[in-house]
């Protein structure tokens, strides 16, 4: 992979980060008092998901003659590697929840739905890539 192929997937990563931050500040405020917890984690999930498409889609649209199936598919595992360091470092070290707790949102058979967004962050850029004939 091209070292700018790598620092435009990163901020990539960096606007999903703050869009992330965002709708989970909205999710508290807005949405989740009058939902609640269970509601709300499932709307922001959906949310987060719609955006990391579309904006995948334009950063797989604009790479697109630069880029191979591999290297959008090192950009999906590398997306994924530091969103999940990132949500450990930054819940456990910053917002002081225990691990446990951070592990909870990984248990789809208690209906937590952050490892399908984990998966869409994964996948995304090799499934517009397959769309888009890379």
């Amino acid at each position: 992979m091209q070292i700018k192929i790598f620092f435009y997937a990163l901020g990539i990563w960096v606007l999903l980060l703050f869009l992330a931050i965002s709708n989970a500040l909205i999710r508290e405020s807005v949405y989740a008092p009058i939902v609640g917890s269970y509601g709300g984690h499932v709307i922001s999930t959906i949310i987060a998901i719609l955006y990391t498409l579309i904006i995948t889609y334009l950063f797989v649209v604009y790479l697109r003659a630069d880029v191979t199936r591999i290297d959008l598919l090192l950009i999906g595992a590398f997306w994924l590697i530091i969103t999940i360091l990132f949500e450990f470092s930054f819940g456990h070290y910053v917002m002081g929840h225990p691990w446990s707790y951070l592990f909870a949102d990984y248990n789809i058979l208690k209906g937590r739905v952050w490892s399908v967004y984990l998966f869409v962050v994964f996948t995304a850029p090799s499934l517009w890539g397959f769309f888009l004939g890379v």
